[in-house]
């Protein structure tokens, strides 16, 4: 699995629940960067000292700062990283703006499934 480190950037104390649950289902020994705010994450992100990570996953709606103002502030940060939008939002202008960003190479609708996990671990792999 290419999956061993990932960042999860949510406000939602049950998705992050669940992104640890299907995550470590899937490899046990991942390790997790959650992130409630997108501003903690991005203070990380611009660290000198920061871990690399293999993906991030990434809400849209969110306090404080949402996705699409996360992606903004962070494309320096996000050069050669792969961003996942993970949203419940099924407005078709998210998707279109989301696929505007170059990082962002997968847009999935909560909750993630195993299989997601799979097409988000061939996505890495084949970074």
């Amino acid at each position: 699995m290419a999956l061993n480190r990932v960042m999860t950037v949510d406000d939602d104390r049950f998705d992050q629940l669940a992104y640890r649950r299907i995550l470590k289902k899937t490899n046990a020994e991942i390790d997790l960067l959650p992130f409630q705010y997108a501003t903690e994450a991005l203070e990380y992100l611009k660290s000198p000292t920061r871990q690399p990570v293999d993906v991030i996953l990434l809400d849209i709606n969110m306090p404080r700062m949402d996705g699409f103002e996360f992606l903004e502030a962070a494309k320096t940060e996000l050069e050669n990283q792969i961003v996942i939008m993970v949203t419940t939002s099924m407005d078709p202008q998210d998707r279109s703006r989301a696929e505007t960003f170059a990082p962002v190479r997968g847009y999935f609708s909560k909750p993630l499934t195993t299989d997601d996990i799979s097409v988000i671990d061939r996505l890495v792999s084949q970074h």
